[in-house]
């Protein structure tokens, strides 16, 4: 029989093709043709099915495409013109048009930011702020959409492994996907896009993929729990292992890039070292002190000899000075930590309220 389909590759995808004439001449067993069959109608959705399609249909119209562009000079002219950049995801914050999405999304959007909704209308954005150390930023529009529903907070410090999640973004721009799996592990680490570590991240095996990036990871009651950041993936496309910054970390940082621009991280009010080799010390070297440290006994270098050496906040080791600054982060004014001080080979340990950064 002559063979009624063939493959024909359009942008990337097979596309299966039938001709009319096999169409035609194909026949059931009953003895009717394939233009004699009607639908059959569908049967209720299932439970699970409902669920997902409700959780989907009210989170979608929060969920924007995050369209950017650079400005690049022509090779032959000093004329400058701006050209795609990269497609990336972010959601409705508040409605105020605040819009979260990944830093690494935003980072060289020197040509502008469109924001593209749900209902096909877009709007132009500007950065409000944004942490390159936890790779999130803030945008804003003038006006959101008529009647968007913000989506719901959750909670990431109870979360357990093997929770069902749900991730809705624009995977290779195409726009409102939505995927789910499970929490595959917590309290990871990672490297940025933009080489800074990120703490406490959320694995999951959901189909993340380019252009997910700073769209919103929830959970089966449709709240926010997490931003989706990085895959890792030696192919460049979903290996079943996604990673997602936890809606806590995200609370934090938030509110302080809108209201300032950048994270204002408290201060233990001391100097540290920062030089060439400072990578050669077990913790980050104290400088100089003042304040509540200095009532601690805490001491700075003396005629050249390094005294002590901060090497732990609250159980959290303090390598480098990257380090202590990303711990930081995760804290406000007015909190009680632990630090743990090496000097000659010796730890001792204190508790110390953290200070608010100089204005």
């Amino acid at each position: 029989m002559t063979s009624l389909v063939s493959g024909l590759s359009h942008k990337g995808f097979v596309l299966l093709a039938i001709s009319v004439a096999g169409l035609l001449s194909l026949t059931l067993e009953t003895g009717a043709t394939l233009t004699d069959r009607q639908p059959v109608p569908r049967g209720r959705l299932s439970g699970e099915e409902a669920q997902l399609v409700r959780l989907f249909e009210k989170s979608a119209p929060s969920v924007v495409n995050v369209r950017t562009s650079k400005k690049v000079q022509g090779l032959f002219n000093r004329d400058v013109f701006q050209v795609p950049s990269g497609i990336g995801t972010g959601f409705i914050w508040d409605l105020d048009g605040h819009i979260v999405t990944n830093y690494h999304v935003v980072a060289n959007a020197s040509g502008g930011i469109s924001i593209v909704f749900s209902d096909g209308t877009s709007a132009e954005a500007t950065v409000v702020g944004s942490s390159r150390a936890k790779d999130l930023a803030v945008l804003r529009i003038e006006d959101i959409p008529k009647g968007t529903d913000l989506i719901p907070l959750g909670t990431s410090g109870d979360l357990k492994v093997g929770q069902s999640i749900h991730a809705i973004g624009n995977p290779f721009g195409l726009d409102q996907s939505l995927s789910r799996g499970v929490i595959s592990a917590l309290g990871r680490e990672i490297q940025s896009i933009q080489g800074t570590t990120i703490h406490d991240v959320i694995q999951t095996d959901a189909a993340v993929n380019p252009g997910n990036s700073g769209g919103p990871l929830l959970d089966s009651s449709g709240r926010l729990i997490g931003v989706n950041t990085a895959i890792y993936s030696p192919t460049g496309a979903s290996a079943g292992i996604s990673f997602s910054i936890p809606v806590d970390t995200v609370l934090r940082i938030v509110p302080d890039l809108i209201e300032h621009g950048e994270v204002r991280r408290p201060v233990l009010g001391f100097v540290p070292y920062n030089g060439s080799n400072a990578s050669r010390f077990k913790g980050v070297v104290v400088v100089s002190v003042d304040g509540p440290l200095q009532d601690l006994g805490v001491q700075g270098v003396e005629e050249g000899e390094v005294r002590d050496m901060i090497v732990a906040i609250d159980g959290r080791e303090t390598p480098s000075l990257g380090h202590l600054l990303s711990i930081l982060e995760d804290y406000r004014p007015g909190m009680e930590v632990e630090v743990v001080l090496e000097r000659d080979s010796e730890t001792r340990s204190f508790r110390t309220v953290l200070q608010a950064p100089p204005s």
